[in-house]
Parts: C-alpha cells; sequence; structure tokens
C-alpha cells in the first residue's frame, strides 16, 4: 500500500484520513444501538407477555366468583357452588323458591356477565381510538357515543314514555350509532377524507350540542330528570339475560373485528406515508377502525349507561406491560376492561351495604386518582 493512502474502512489500519485528522471509525461504532433485540430479550419480552395474559385471566375468573358472591346478601362459598350446580336449571325460571340461587340467577348472573362483555367493549374501543387518532387522551366518548345515547333515552322517556329496561337500551343503541354518524359526516363534509384531528373537533361539537338538547328536556320535567339521573350515572345492576344476549353478538362481532385490525393499526402508527408505502389504504383501515369503535361503544353505553374513564385508562395501563404493538394492546385491554369493571362492581356492592355504589361512581373515584398517578409517574405518553 503506498504512502500518504487510508486503509479500507474495516481494516485495522484504518485509523486516519489522508490529512492525518482522526476519522469517524476511530470513534465506537453507533451499529449495537440500532441493533435488533436478542433472541433472549424477544423471549423474554414474549413470556412477560403470556404471563400478563394468563394472570388477567385468573383475575376475571376470581373476580366472577366474587361477583356471584358478594353483594348485600353473602352467599357461602359451599352454598354458592351448589346453587351454581342448580343454575342452568333455575335460569328464566320464575318459580325458583330458594333465596341464594333466586339472588344469582335472576340478579348477579346477568350482571356478572354484562360487566364482561361491557368492560371489554370499552376497553378496546379506547385502545383503538387512541391508536387511530395517537392522542393518549382520547376516549370513546369523543365521538358523541354517549351523548348521542343519552338523547335518544331523554326522547324516549319524554316523548314515547319508554320504561322498560330493554326497550331504553334499544333505544340507547341507535341513538349512539345515528350520533357517530353525524360525526362522521362533519368530519368529512371538507374533502371528503377522515381526518383523526378533524374527527376529535367534531366530536367535541356534537357533544355540545347534544348536551344542550339534553338539558333542556330534563330540566323541564322532572320525571325526565329523575330518570336520566339514575341512566347516566353508568350501572350494570338491574339487568336481565335479554340486555346481555342483545349486545353479545354486536360486542363479539366488533372484538373480532378489532383484533384483527391490531397489525395494521401498527403500520398507521408508523404515519401514514409510511403505512401507504407498505400497502395499506389508510383512508379505509381508518373508517373501519371508527365503525369498530362505534360498534363497541355503543353496544356498551346502550347495556350500562355511559361509563367513564374505563376506556380512557385500560389502554395506558396495559401499554407499560405489552408496549407498543397492537396485537398485544387489544386483547390485554379487553381482559383488563373486564377485570376493571367487575372488580368495580362487587366493590360498590361491598362498600355501601346493605345498598350499592353504582360502577359508573365507583370507578370515577378509583380512575381518576390512578390517571393522575400515572400523569405524576410520566406513565401517561404521547404515541
Amino acid at each position: 500500500m503506498s504512502p500518504g493512502t487510508s486503509s479500507p474502512p474495516g481494516t485495522p489500519g484504518h485509523q486516519t484520513g489522508t490529512s492525518g485528522t482522526p476519522t469517524a471509525e476511530a470513534a465506537p461504532a453507533p451499529a449495537a444501538a440500532t441493533a435488533p433485540p436478542a433472541p433472549s430479550a424477544t423471549r423474554a419480552l414474549h413470556r412477560r407477555r403470556i404471563g400478563g395474559l394468563v394472570l388477567l385471566a385468573a383475575l376475571l375468573v376470581i373476580g366472577f366468583v366474587l361477583s356471584l358472591a358478594f353483594g348485600s346478601r353473602d352467599i357461602p362459598m359451599d352454598v354458592l357452588i351448589d346453587r351454581l350446580k342448580q343454575l342452568p336449571g333455575a335460569l328464566g325460571d320464575d318459580t325458583v323458591t330458594d333465596p341464594d340461587l333466586q339472588v344469582i340467577a335472576q340478579l348477579r348472573w346477568p350482571r356478572t356477565l354484562l360487566a364482561i362483555v361491557v368492560g371489554a367493549a370499552l376497553g378496546v374501543a379506547g385502545a383503538l381510538i387512541q391508536g387511530h387518532t395517537r392522542n393518549p387522551l382520547a376516549d370513546p366518548g369523543i365521538l358523541g357515543i354517549a351523548s348521542g345515547a343519552s338523547l335518544a333515552v331523554v326522547v324516549s322517556f319524554a316523548v314515547f314514555g319508554v320504561t322498560g329496561i330493554f326497550a331504553t337500551s334499544v333505544w340507547a343503541f341507535v341513538g349512539a350509532v345515528l350520533a357517530t354518524v353525524a360525526v362522521f359526516a362533519l368530519a368529512s363534509a371538507s374533502g371528503g377524507t377522515v381526518n383523526p384531528m378533524t374527527l376529535i373537533l367534531g366530536g367535541a361539537a356534537m357533544n355540545a350540542v347534544l348536551l344542550a338538547v339534553i338539558s333542556a328536556f330534563v330540566l323541564t320535567d322532572d320525571n325526565n330528570l329523575d330518570r336520566m339521573r339514575f341512566w347516566t350515572v353508568g350501572s350494570v345492576a338491574g339487568r336481565d339475560m335479554s340486555i346481555f344476549w342483545g349486545v353479545m353478538p354486536v360486542i363479539v362481532i366488533g372484538l373480532l373485528l378489532a383484533f384483527a385490525t391490531g397489525p395494521q393499526l401498527n403500520l398507521l402508527n408508523l404515519g401514514d406515508d409510511v403505512a401507504t408505502s407498505l400497502g395499506v389504504n389508510t383512508r379505509l383501515a381508518r373508517m373501519l377502525g371508527m365503525a369498530v369503535i362505534a360498534l363497541l361503544a355503543a353496544a356498551a353505553t346502550a347495556a350500562a349507561g355511559p361509563i367513564s374513564f374505563l376506556g380512557l385508562l385500560i389502554p395506558h395501563l396495559v401499554r407499560s406491560l405489552t408496549g407498543p404493538d397492537y396485537r398485544w394492546i387489544l386483547p390485554y385491554s379487553a381482559l383488563a376492561g373486564a377485570v376493571l369493571l367487575i372488580y368495580a362492581d362487587v366493590l360498590g356492592r361491598v362498600i355501601a351495604r346493605p345498598g350499592e355504589l353504582e360502577v359508573g361512581i365507583v370507578l370515577a373515584f378509583v380512575g381518576a386518582p390512578l390517571f393522575i398517578w400515572m400523569l405524576a409517574r410520566r406513565k401517561v405518553v404521547e404515541l
């Protein structure tokens, strides 16, 4: 090799350039900083994710048993096991005389199943809305779903005299869907595309209008005010199996669609340009995602009324365990939402005996301090 020339990159002699000044190769190579995770780290993360799902499933089973056992009338565990054996024949039978079996079959069994599906629906809807809008403070309420359901319910009370739980739920579902359609139409009025920020602004505007109309109805009639006060607090009490069977197919379909969109949502979070270059139709993907959010949130609101904080809080809790991968965030959110709602329902029954505190109130008392703690610990980050 002739003097004054440098060695090829990567050879031991490549320390200086032709001018004798140090080159970048003399510094430590930065390749290690961008290297893919070691196989052992990937396996550890996978085991942690699987372990978290197993733990949530175990907590859900425990919560299911506690929900059947505790309330204004406690049922000992041995009696509970014996009555559960008789439960299939007691469901839908109004002639049951055993008080423990009657409480389980007619009150606690429906509300426990409803708490599971409603919690799963709200948890997944919250994760989807935060992912599609890339807004860590988004929850399903920004689409006007709760306000649309509330307006439909108050109209059913005031104009049509509806009093039944099932009929009220049907009205709430229709109102939630119509409000969501109106928000989408408002957000896509200019340009024909649905931008996440425009959707949030449209939802805020729709919420303001609907809440004003609701206030006009409830403040002019004491009966409407009393009925709305109990519906808007959010509760799974007093619902029978007809409510559960009415919303379960909608929620199951919504959950399956949500899980299927997990990989696509990962690509969308890389940015629309990157997602488009990888073959994703971003407009269609966002429309489908928002439709699934509306489906899940509308069914949950129709069944249990507006329940705050769950859709906002759950995605932040599970993201700290799963990382940013929505293939894991969505199933985690379903399980964690069901667990949180069922335990909040049990807590509301225990702390206010012989009455009970509605689950919406319990979640507000638990969710607000927990979210503030997460903010203080910087657990809530930009997406």
